[in-house]
């Protein structure tokens, strides 16, 4: 009984282990924070709303939904997001159809840019990792598909 038991632990390691890699992506990293925590190692009001990453500017999203931006984003989301988020319930990582309620657009785009400093380094990351026991990969995203992700992830709003 101990072996079976072993042995689907080992099979469900490795089956996280195929899924941390199969979601990699590839591309080039995202380039390192422009805004660096303090120097006593913690983050400033800006990175605690908004993120730490290359976004270092609140964003405000523009009333109307860019319809082609969104077309674009959502091809993006199929091929580099689906595999673990889903719009309208937690999968792997949270759901996203609601995010920007939570959390702005910057947050989110850094999220996307910089998920390795994120999870290092941010209190609300940092549970959402305790909680979800899955963390996100670098999906080597550029500023620009990271934006049409967001303009997406607007029209999928309940």
């Amino acid at each position: 009984m101990a072996a079976i038991h072993r042995s689907k632990l080992m099979i469900a390691a490795l089956m996280g282990a195929a899924l941390v890699v199969g979601c990699g992506g590839g591309g080039d990293a995202a380039p390192p924070a422009e805004n660096p925590p303090a120097a006593t190692g913690e983050l400033t009001a800006f990175q605690l709303e908004h993120g730490i990453g290359p976004i270092t500017e609140a964003m405000t999203l523009p009333e109307a939904i860019d319809h082609e931006l969104a077309e674009e984003g959502e091809e993006i989301f199929v091929l580099k997001c689906s595999a673990c988020h889903k719009m309208a319930e937690k999968y792997i990582g949270p759901e996203l159809g609601t995010v920007l309620d939570r959390r702005t657009p910057a947050f989110v785009m850094n999220m996307i840019l910089n998920p390795q400093e994120m999870i290092e380094k941010h209190p609300v990351v940092k549970q959402l990792l305790a909680e979800t026991m899955s963390f996100m990969a670098n999906q080597g995203l550029t500023r620009e598909d990271a934006r049409a992700v967001v303009e997406y992830i607007r029209t999928q709003h309940p």
